[in-house]
C-alpha cells in the first residue's frame, strides 16, 4: 500500500519530466516603460476585455502608467461608468460557458500564474500568443503550437495574420497580417507586459525598495561592527 501510494503521488512528476521540453521565446523586459505598457492596455481592452475580465484590478489603477483619469475614460474604460470599478468582462459567466464550453479565466494574475506553473510567466506568454495557427480541424479554426488544442481562437489574427503549421511541424505566416512579424512581435511584448504589470504594479517599487534595505542593513552592520570593536577593545 505504501508503494501505491508513492506511485501515485509522483506519477504527475515522472510523466511532466518524459515530456519533451518547451521551447519558450524570451519576452522582452518593458517594466519602467510607461509607452510600452501605455500600448499593452490599449491592446488588452481592444483584444482581450472582450472575452477575459481583469476583476483584481480597477480602471483607476491605470493611472499610474503615467495616464489621467479622463484618458483612461476616454480611451480605455469600454466595460465601465466610473473610474473606480473594476476591470470585468461584459459578457456574462454562463454565457461564456455556453459559447465556449468554459468561461474564459481572468487575467489579473495570469502572468504571475503562469510565472508559477512555467517558470517563466511573461515568456510563456509572449510565446503563446505569437504560436496560433489555422487548423480546420478546432471547432474555433485554430490552434496553438504550446498549447494544443486550446479552446480560445486567435483575436490577433488580423494584426499578425494567419500561421499554418508545414510538415517539419514548424509555424510559418501563409497569409501576412496588417503588420510587420516585428511590429507584431512588438504588440505582443507590449501586451505581456502590461499583463506582468497587472499581476503586481508595485514589482518596481518593491525591488527599489529591497535595494535600499539591503543598503540600510549594510550601513547598519558597519556601525554594530564599529560598536562591537569598540565595547571590546579593552577585553584581552
Amino acid at each position: 500500500m505504501k508503494r501505491l501510494l508513492t506511485a501515485l503521488l509522483l506519477a504527475p512528476t515522472i510523466a511532466l519530466a518524459s515530456g519533451a521540453a518547451l521551447h519558450l521565446d524570451k519576452a522582452p523586459d518593458l517594466q519602467g516603460d510607461q509607452a510600452a505598457l501605455q500600448s499593452g492596455a490599449k491592446t488588452f481592452v481592444n483584444y482581450c476585455l472582450n472575452c477575459h475580465g481583469a476583476s483584481f484590478a480597477r480602471y483607476n489603477r491605470l493611472t499610474d502608467l503615467g495616464l489621467s483619469e479622463q484618458q483612461v475614460r476616454d480611451n480605455l474604460m469600454f466595460t465601465a461608468d466610473k473610474i473606480g470599478e473594476p476591470m470585468r468582462v461584459a459578457a456574462r459567466p454562463d454565457e461564456q460557458k455556453l459559447w465556449f464550453g468554459a468561461a474564459p479565466p481572468d487575467l489579473t494574475l495570469v502572468a504571475r500564474a503562469r510565472a508559477s506553473a512555467d517558470g517563466s510567466g511573461a515568456d510563456w506568454l509572449y510565446t503563446y500568443l505569437r504560436s496560433f495557427y489555422a487548423d480546420p480541424k478546432r471547432p474555433t479554426g485554430w490552434n496553438n503550437l504550446i498549447f494544443e488544442n486550446v479552446g480560445m481562437p486567435h483575436v490577433l489574427w488580423q494584426l499578425q495574420g494567419t500561421q499554418v503549421m508545414n510538415k517539419d511541424h514548424k509555424l510559418e505566416l501563409a497569409v501576412p497580417g496588417s503588420q510587420s512579424p516585428a511590429e507584431f512581435d512588438r504588440t505582443v511584448a507590449e501586451l505581456v507586459g502590461f499583463l506582468v504589470w497587472l499581476a503586481e504594479p508595485h514589482a518596481g517599487f518593491r525591488k527599489q525598495l529591497g535595494v535600499w534595505v539591503l543598503a540600510y542593513l549594510v550601513v547598519l552592520f558597519g556601525f554594530a561592527y564599529a560598536l562591537k570593536k569598540a565595547y571590546w577593545k579593552d577585553v584581552k
